[in-house]
Formats: C-alpha cells, sequence, structure tokens
C-alpha cells in the first residue's frame, strides 16, 4: 500500500477520504491546519494526523514529503465559503500551485485534486455565486495538468450531506440540478487514487 499524504484532511470530503483510505489499509497522512485537530483520527492505527501549513514555503512542503516519505497526494484543501476572496486565492490557487511544486521538488510523482464541476466554464463562473473560487479551481488544474505529475482531476458537481449512494456517473456536461454527497465524493477519489487508468483524466463526476 502506498503513503498517501491528503492535504485538507479535516475538511468535509477530506475527513471521509481519510477514514475511507484507513479503513482499506494504506498508510496516510492526515494533514490539518493545526494540531487541535490531530484527535479526529486516534482510532486508525495506519492514520497518523501531521500539521500541513498551506501558507507556508514550497521548500517546506517538499521537505515534509520527503521526511515523510510521502509517495501520493491527495488534495482536498479549500478555504470554505465564509471567508472570502482573498483567502480562496490563498488555499485553493496559491496552495495547491505550491503544493505541486513541492511536490515535483520532492520527487513525488502521483497527484490527485478534488476540484469542481465547471471549473471550465467561464459561462457557468459569474452566476454560480463562487466567482473567485472557481477561477481558483480553473487555473490551479491548469497548472495541474501542465505540471509534468501523474495527476487526477476530480470534479464533483454540487455537494450535499447525503448519506452515500454509490451511484456515480461520470459525466461529459455539468448540467442544472446535479449534486452529489461528499461521501460518494470520498469513495470515488479513493478508488481513483489506487487505479492508474485515472492518471491525466479529468473526472467530472455527479450522483443525480
Amino acid at each position: 500500500m502506498a503513503k498517501i499524504l491528503v492535504i485538507g484532511a479535516h475538511g468535509n470530503v477530506g475527513i471521509h477520504i481519510v477514514e475511507k483510505l484507513g479503513q482499506d489499509g494504506d498508510q496516510v497522512l492526515a494533514g490539518v491546519r493545526s494540531e487541535k485537530q490531530f484527535g479526529e483520527y486516534v482510532e486508525f492505527e495506519n492514520v497518523q494526523p501531521i500539521e500541513f501549513d498551506l501558507d507556508g514555503t514550497i521548500e517546506d512542503m517538499a521537505k515534509l514529503y520527503q521526511d515523510n516519505q510521502v509517495e501520493q497526494i491527495i488534495f482536498s484543501a479549500g478555504s470554505g465559503g465564509a471567508t472570502g476572496d482573498d483567502q480562496t486565492m490563498i488555499i485553493d490557487l496559491d496552495g495547491a500551485i505550491k503544493s505541486m511544486l513541492a511536490a515535483k521538488q520532492a520527487g513525488v510523482k502521483r497527484y490527485l485534486m478534488v476540484s469542481a464541476m465547471g471549473a471550465d466554464d467561464r459561462s457557468f463562473w459569474a452566476d454560480s455565486g463562487l466567482h473567485a473560487y472557481y477561477i481558483a479551481k480553473h487555473y490551479a488544474d491548469v497548472h495541474l495538468r501542465n505540471s509534468g505529475l501523474d495527476y487526477t482531476i476530480v470534479r464533483p458537481s454540487a455537494l450535499t450531506f447525503d448519506d452515500q449512494s454509490n451511484q456515480v456517473q461520470v459525466v461529459e456536461k455539468r448540467e442544472a440540478g446535479m449534486h452529489i454527497a461528499r461521501l460518494d465524493v470520498a469513495q470515488f477519489v479513493v478508488d481513483a487514487i489506487h487505479n492508474d487508468q485515472t492518471i491525466h483524466q479529468i473526472l467530472e463526476i455527479t450522483a443525480k
């Protein structure tokens, strides 16, 4: 099993990704902002919480990867809807790109990005109410596609707190009303990181 770093492990999707990876038996580093969040992960023997600062330097990130022998990275961090556009750019764009540059520096090849459906659809951004968020996701994805990393980009539709449906579909085009449970996204991400057929793929997913 690979040693996987989940960046944004305390988020509403990230925490489920960590849980499912832990159940699968992977060696997981749960990257969180603060030691105060470590208590979430004590039940998993193969999950180690680790402080990961997206405001940090590329060099510090690369050292963390190397020191902890990270083999794969899942980026599921997000600034959240209430933090303002500046934090969106700092976390979802700059932080994401720094984590990719650090991966290159540390020799980590496999990188999975949890992005957002519509990240390439400029006609959708302005009316979404999340214009800066989609700009950040779009350009982070562009950088990842051109990074030389073995990337997978997973773009879920609107996220819900529903129960896992196990009815995930990969679609070609976003349609109004599409939505997906965070638990379904987490399961799809875990399956994708274990499947080399998803390398260099952009997968737009929905459940309904």
